[in-house]
């Protein structure tokens, strides 16, 4: 990767469905070489997809949060499964340290939220989870 692919993955990261023209005119490069990296980036699998954020406005008043994730033993598969089928958890992270997982949730509201721990709590496998509720979010993205 160079300078040119650094900024063209910056400026689809703020806004993926910008222009090929307007990549070309932003970077000071021709409009084909702009879509020739783009096609490479995606071959090559640095830009795995293209997708859309909404903002809050768009959402329901939902609860969102991190929970840390300790996992008993060698049951770490056997509970990224579980956690893997449940539809509020929105990523899955394994890690090192402490905690085994981090899981970002989002539910309904707090009653929701609230069975949701309950059930994850309840995998076998899971010693111990730590829980912070996301307030607010000033940046998303790299």
């Amino acid at each position: 990767m160079d300078d040119l692919d650094t900024e063209l993955l910056s400026a689809l990261r703020h806004n993926a469905r910008i222009s090929v023209s307007s990549l070309a005119a932003m970077t000071g490069a021709s409009r084909a070489t702009v879509a020739a990296r783009i096609d490479r980036l995606v071959a090559s699998g640095t830009i795995v997809g293209f997708t859309i954020r909404t903002g809050h406005e768009t959402r329901s008043a939902g609860v969102r949060a991190i929970v840390m994730i300790e996992v008993l033993g060698k049951l770490a598969d056997r509970v990224a499964d579980q956690l893997r089928g449940l539809p509020q958890v929105r990523a899955l992270h394994s890690t090192n340290g402490k905690w085994d997982f981090v899981a970002e949730l989002e539910d309904r509201d707090l009653a929701a939220f609230d069975e949701t721990l309950r059930r994850i709590r309840l995998i076998n496998g899971i010693n111990s989870t730590e829980t912070n509720i996301l307030l607010k979010t000033s940046k998303t993205g790299f």
